[in-house]
């Protein structure tokens, strides 16, 4: 595994991340509580130190997974990663900013951006509950909340880092705008954006800028939420409610198909999947410190966490680029 500084912080994270929204439930078609733990400790069996999650995820459960998974586990040598800001329990009161209507066995729960220092402190102490701990290495902003400006919830996260009950503070989804605003007020360490072979919008700006300023990027979806293992096209089908089914309709499936089909040569030849070898591609992309990659069970955890060992040459990241231009 590779071990990568996170910003300006001295915080180690794992190139290959654990990424536990799936691990959830809600939104991915249910989970396997007793797969998911063993996902989760498997990565770690297999050099991945680092757990990104949020409360948002199986609003609540994923944290508690996670805070269940790494007892046993050094804590010292793990990084957990959480969030914050999206509000689904009613503790907002109606304030903030209407985010979308999720389900859970049916029913609709309405979701609020809303990122105010007082929620921000409650929620902090209840995710610390859930994962088993007395401090996260790095709490993010879900999602801004144009309710309450960044200077209010920056101070939420100055006092936190003062109380030592997170080591670093990060935002996820800001426009290089907002973090600029939000760093005039606190060294934030990092974003946390999608990215992968089918979205690159954030190499016109937010890359040039980490460049520049030593900001950490942490990627999320770079499999396009398994669009990319190419297993959508030999098996195809997905729980009605798995959110999926509607947000693959976002990409032309005909060309991704035909070039998930140009580049499976490389991964045939190295012996390795095609998860595998787009993992590897996005880890090596410019400015990326770390990729998030999710698991439902524990060979999927090991296949992700040993991407990072793949080789890729010059030619074959060229010959990769000049397909990906072709869709």
């Amino acid at each position: 595994m590779e071990y990568r500084k996170l910003g300006k912080t001295d915080l180690a994270l794992s190139a290959i991340t654990y990424g536990a929204f799936a691990i959830g439930g809600n939104m991915w078609g249910g989970n396997e509580k007793k797969d998911s733990i063993e996902s989760v400790q498997a990565s770690i069996d297999h050099g991945v130190t680092t757990l990104d999650t949020a409360p948002f995820y199986g609003f609540g459960l994923s944290e508690e997974m996670i805070g269940e998974a790494i007892r046993g586990y050094d804590r010292t040598k793990l990084q957990l990663l959480t969030k914050f800001g999206l509000i689904w329990d009613g503790s907002n009161q109606g304030k903030g900013e209407f985010f979308f209507d999720a389900e859970e066995s049916g029913r609709k729960i309405p979701v609020y951006k809303y990122a105010s220092k007082a929620s921000v402190m409650n929620e902090v102490e209840n995710s610390l509950k859930r994962l088993r701990t007395d401090y996260i290495d790095l709490l993010q902003i879900h999602w801004p909340d144009h309710t309450t400006t960044i200077a209010e919830t920056m101070e939420a996260l100055e006092l936190l880092i003062q109380q030592g009950k997170i080591r670093a503070a990060g935002v996820s989804n800001y426009t290089v705008e907002q973090v600029t605003e939000a760093r005039g007020h606190l060294n934030i360490a990092s974003n946390q954006v999608g990215y992968s072979m089918l979205n690159k919008n954030i190499e016109k700006d937010l890359i040039p800028y980490a460049k520049e300023n030593e900001l950490g990027i942490i990627v999320y979806s770079p499999m396009e939420r398994g669009l990319l293992t190419g297993k959508y096209f030999n098996e195809g089908k997905l729980k009605e409610n798995d959110h999926r089914k509607g947000y693959f309709q976002q990409f032309d499936l005909d060309k991704v198909k035909v070039f998930l089909d140009s580049i499976s040569p490389i991964a045939i030849n190295k012996g390795v999947t095609l998860s595998q070898l787009v993992l590897r591609w996005t880890s090596l992309q410019p400015a990326i410190t770390v990729v998030l990659a999710g698991a439902r069970n524990a060979s999927q955890a090991i296949e992700n966490a040993k991407a990072i060992d793949i080789t890729l040459t010059v030619d074959e990241l060229s010959y990769i680029d000049q397909a990906l231009a072709k869709i």
